[in-house]
């Protein structure tokens, strides 16, 4: 696993079409893990009596794209990434349609997974941009393709929340289909083929996994910091549509959707995040980033009411998208032969935390409402925090 064999491309660079398509195709694809999480209340009126099973729907969600990330990315630095992303796309497009249809909880859940595994393709585009960008914009560069994802993320819940208000739930993952064939439209346009950096089998490209893992301590601690963040931001989300709907707001999904525009923040913070680290470093902007996720979960307990709820939505994603953005220009210059399986690990990592605190988040919520779920948020957000300074503190001391 030496670096020896590789080198950048000689005309690294991506014009401002391509970089604008891969952009808008990891926000199309990304978005689909998080149309659920506005429809929860209106799903669960569809089932009656299945309310375990609606609240695990996010958690499905992001098992799924878990999964496709530890047995699917990885393969970005053995094949074509290109094959890979429109193979994904197809399965992603069987799956919403499994989705829309779902005759109950149990098939939805399941198709929740599926849409999971499929949404991963964006994790094949993000390394491809930071593989063609040149080292001097390379922050900025993954910035950019994230501030896409992440206005995937944001108006998917805006979009779902709202069309579920006007056409139903099922209608949000038809939509998805749709999306679906605009992506494979762009991306045959526009998107370059891949390039193999290492002859390795599918075997040892996945055991290789655990070498970066336990190889690379930057690697391994930017995953843990960023999974008790994203851990956090999981727990709001998945829980803001239960908690709209419970006195004093008594809102329905469109208004939880809309809390997505709140977050937009975090979009604009991403390239601005990009080019601090590209020249000063990352090291303040995810001490920052951890800061606000923290704050943020306090002014949700301090103020819970409509003005408390959107201005922590603010602090929290614009405090986690940053902290993501600076953690991505570390892991992406350690092995750039690795990039795909660096990625596979980070985000892995990270979304196993996120279900994690979707999970919890849920069931704390059944237990003692917005109360318990705000105690999980404070802790989360003082693990990432503390995690973060712990690893400054002993590198000044080295």
């Amino acid at each position: 696993m030496t670096s020896s064999s590789y080198s950048e491309p000689a005309s690294a660079g991506l014009s401002r079409a391509t970089l604008a398509a891969m952009a808008f195709a990891c926000g199309a694809a990304v978005a689909n893990i998080y149309y659920v999480q506005p429809l929860l209340g209106v799903i669960g009126a569809a089932f009656p009596g299945a309310g375990t099973w609606v609240r695990l729907l996010p958690t499905a969600n992001q098992l799924g794209f878990a999964i496709g990330l530890l047995l699917l990315v990885p393969l970005g630095d053995g094949m074509d990434r290109r094959a890979l992303i429109f193979a994904q796309l197809a399965e992603l497009a069987l799956a919403l349609v499994a989705a829309a249809l779902a005759p109950g909880p149990g098939m939805l859940f399941a198709s929740m997974v599926l849409i999971g595994i499929g949404a991963t393709l964006a994790q094949q585009i993000v390394p491809l941009a930071a593989e063609l960008a040149s080292p001097a914009r390379r922050g900025a560069t993954v910035g950019t393709v994230m501030s896409g994802l992440l206005s995937g993320i944001l108006l998917g819940r805006v979009v779902s929340g709202t069309l579920a208000a006007l056409l139903g739930w099922r209608a949000v993952f038809g939509l998805g289909v749709g999306l679906a064939g605009v992506i494979a439209v762009l991306l045959a346009l526009t998107l370059p083929r891949g390039v193999a950096k290492e002859r390795l089998s599918y075997r040892r490209l996945l055991a290789s996994l655990l070498a970066l893992f336990v190889e690379l301590p930057a690697l391994r601690r930017a995953a843990l910091v960023q999974a008790a963040l994203f851990g956090a931001f999981s727990a709001f989300w998945a829980t803001l549509a239960l908690h709209l709907a419970d006195p004093p707001f008594r809102l329905g999904s469109s208004a939880a959707g809309l809390f997505g525009l709140v977050g937009l923040a975090g979009v604009l913070a991403a390239p601005l995040a990009g080019r601090i680290s590209d020249r000063r470093g990352s090291r303040p902007v995810i001490a920052l980033g951890a800061l606000l996720t923290l704050v943020a979960w306090a002014v949700f307990m301090a103020l819970d009411r409509l003005a408390g709820l959107i201005a922590g939505t603010i602090l929290l994603d614009l405090g986690v998208q940053m902290a993501l953005i600076a953690h991505q220009s570390v892991i992406y210059a350690l092995r750039p032969e690795a990039r795909s399986r660096i990625n596979t690990v980070f985000v892995t990592v990270m979304f196993a935390g996120g279900a994690a605190g979707s999970a919890c988040g849920g069931l704390a919520f059944g237990i003692g409402g917005w109360r318990a779920v705000g105690g999980l948020g404070l802790a989360l957000g003082m693990a990432g925090l503390f995690g973060h300074l712990r690893r400054s503190t002993l590198r000044r001391i080295a």
